[in-house]
């Protein structure tokens, strides 16, 4: 069943109106469509009010919260004197509406009509977007000599301070950062807190000694003891300089490999696997010597605790041995062995916990964390090398997804093609093997319970599957696509009104399909990107690089709403924002890009005014958890944990 109700089905009674208005002139707002979540769950966020300039007017949204109670109505005001319902264009029990009589220089005040919970309040972001200045970092050399400069990369918020409004974490990719597959010095990887008024709180260099590219260094942000207040946690290691400039284990420690210095290198950095093959350079490779997993203080940026990393590159031998680390991980060069996934789980229901993940070609780990009273414990260990747990090898996902699949209450993890319950055992696996990129929402609404779309890569030990819709409960194969080669993108999101459920589609493939596998005819998008709720229906629109478009299933072809001129997109043919999540205004979802030079983030939101009354998505589990993982490996977008698109056809 759809969680998130249409309105008429949730309209309040004529006489509640009628008191709610009684000597109000003013845009009234009512009803809540969606269910809250367990109130352990909820962040207290403010109002989260917008302004933008819109066609006929400024576009005014604001947040409707989960704690806000179904029959809430809300006033509006523009300069200090309500808005009369002729100088707007809305409709009641839309937290969004079109002011007429709007300038650039207007100021817009919310608040609940029954004077209870957080006003809010916004001036217009004249140029359609918030302009968050950052700190780009001086340019380093390294030990070979070569000069790097720096790129704003991958983003996430939390409310850092407990003021109900998020603060961003940017990390800073050095312009060498490599893929696990390439030898050569990476740089050091930075983290920054920026508030959105462009004041930079804290800067954390995690150090020469954690290599810096897609797969090392995904940044945890959430509120992790139920304070108010968020922590970050990443995988830390000797040299690692937190916020307040204390470093963490040996600072003049090195553990990078060089010409000769590492076991079974040749002179030039070269190594050879047991079957004769040489592989890159051990240059710059790191697979010795401590990791770490750190909380900081998201005020601060201060360690607040840091444990040994779980699991460790080879805990079976204390040091590194090609042949040995070949067995283990699949190869001998910290290739395989450095493929690092993270992720925010509310594993017992209440406050949320770490889940860190390595390896998932062959090996696979997931590590579960608790930070409690200043204190970091590690609530359980995955591995499928574990006895029982051999057949979860080689069945991991470039990215993972958290949702509470079973109905429990309590979170569990999907890693691909198989899913770790909420007490750290495996809930399921089946041999599709390792994928690019997975989806999991209330994909078929038809169907009880979420699913689980993926497209996979390794075809030719899978029977020659591209793509597959599965049961994120049971792992239940509901269909399949064939492929003959690695399927690299795909994408499961509504786009299509005629039929119920997400469309989905690959990249291997010029095929869209329903959510019961039957084919759309009229092909699909180009993108197998982002998707994000942006115009006013529940649709879902296209994002890929700096360009926001709608498909129109009646001609097959795109329409553009956004182009963000002077923007950047992050992480090569991946093309992903900064970050894209429900972070202010109503439920629709803003994209945070960076500016081509690197001197700035931009926040867009829509201007488009919509009548749809849905609950702040980030207040949503499912989302919210998605948001948080958004960052790690290959970026995919949030999905909800409900059927958030259109209707039933009749």
């Amino acid at each position: 069943m759809d969680r998130c109700l249409s309105k008429e089905s949730l309209m309040p009674r004529t006489a509640v109106i009628a008191r709610i208005l009684a000597g109000l002139s003013l845009a009234t707002l009512a009803v809540a469509a969606c269910a809250a979540p367990p109130a352990g769950r909820l962040e207290m966020l403010d109002r989260g009010m917008v302004a933008v300039p819109a066609a006929g007017g400024n576009h005014v949204s604001w947040r409707l919260l989960a704690t806000d109670p179904t029959d809430a109505a809300f006033v509006v005001l523009r300069d200090g004197r309500r808005i009369a319902p002729g100088g707007t264009t809305g409709q009641a029990g839309a937290t969004s509406l079109i002011d007429r009589q709007g300038t650039p220089a207007s100021i817009y005040t919310v608040a609940r009509a029954d004077g209870v919970g957080r006003a809010g309040r916004a001036g217009v972001w004249r140029d359609g977007y918030l302009t968050i200045p950052i700190d780009k970092p001086a340019d380093r050399t390294t030990p070979a000599g070569e000069t790097y400069s720096y790129r704003a990369n991958d983003a996430s918020v939390g409310d850092l301070d407990g003021d109900g409004r998020y603060e961003i974490v940017l990390k800073w990719d050095p312009s060498i950062s490599k893929d696990n597959a390439f030898g050569g010095y990476s740089g050091e990887t930075l983290v920054d807190a920026y508030t959105l008024d462009g004041k930079r709180l804290w800067r954390i260099d995690l150090g020469h000694n954690i290599r810096s590219g897609a797969h090392y260094s995904p940044i945890m942000v959430a509120d992790l003891d139920g304070d108010g207040r968020a922590e970050i946690a990443m995988k830390t290691a000797d040299g690692t300089v937190d916020g307040a400039g204390k470093p963490i284990g040996d600072a003049k420690a090195d553990w990078r490999g060089r010409d000769g210095q590492v076991p079974q290198a040749d002179r030039t950095g070269a190594i050879t696997l047991p079957d004769g093959r040489k592989v890159a350079s051990m240059v710059g490779r790191i697979v010795r010597g401590p990791e770490y997993l750190t909380v900081f203080d998201g005020r601060s940026g201060r360690a607040l605790a840091t444990a040994p990393y779980a699991v460790p590159r080879d805990d079976r031998t204390d040091s590194p041995d090609v042949a040995r680390m070949t067995e283990i991980w699949g190869d001998g060069y910290a290739n395989r062995s450095d493929r690092h996934l993270a992720g925010v789980a509310w594993l017992d229901g209440r406050l949320p916990s770490l889940v860190f993940g390595r390896g998932y070609y062959a090996r696979t780990t997931v590590a579960a964390w608790d930070y409690r009273g200043g204190r970091l414990t590690r609530r359980w260990l995955f591995d499928s090398g574990a006895p029982g747990n051999a057949d979860y090898g080689g069945r991991g996902n470039h990215q993972l997804s958290v949702a509470d699949v079973d109905g429990d209450g309590r979170d569990e993890v999907i890693y691909g093609s198989m899913a770790i319950d909420d007490n750290g055992r495996g809930l399921w696996t089946v041999p599709l093997f390792h994928g690019d990129a997975m989806h999991v929402s209330d994909l078929d609404p038809a169907r009880p319970g979420l699913e689980k779309f993926g497209v996979q890569e390794d075809v030719r030990r899978n029977g020659g599957i591209g793509s597959a819709m599965l049961d994120a409960r049971t792992g239940a194969i509901l269909w399949t696509k064939p492929a003959d080669k690695d399927t690299g993108r795909g994408l499961a999101i509504d786009i299509d009104p005629r039929h119920w459920g997400a469309e989905a589609w690959g990249s291997n493939s010029a095929e869209l399909y329903d959510a019961k596998g039957t084919v759309i005819p009229g092909g699909h998008p180009r993108s197998a990107n982002f998707g994000l709720w942006w115009d006013g229906d529940r649709l879902r629109e296209l994002l890929d690089g700096n360009r926001i478009s709608k498909w129109d299933w009646t001609t097959g072809t795109e329409t553009r709403l956004l182009t963000a001129d002077g923007t950047a997109s992050n992480n090569g043919t991946k093309s992903n924002p900064a970050l894209s999540a429900d972070l202010i205004g109503d439920w629709r979802e803003e994209v945070l890009l960076r500016t081509a030079d690197d001197r700035a983030l931009r926040l867009y939101t829509t201007p488009i005014p919509t009548t749809e009354r849905i609950v702040t998505l980030m207040q949503d589990p499912v989302y919210r958890a998605g948001v948080a993982w958004q960052n790690g490996g290959y970026n995919q977008p949030p999905h909800v944990s409900y059927y958030l698109g259109a209707p039933a056809p009749r």
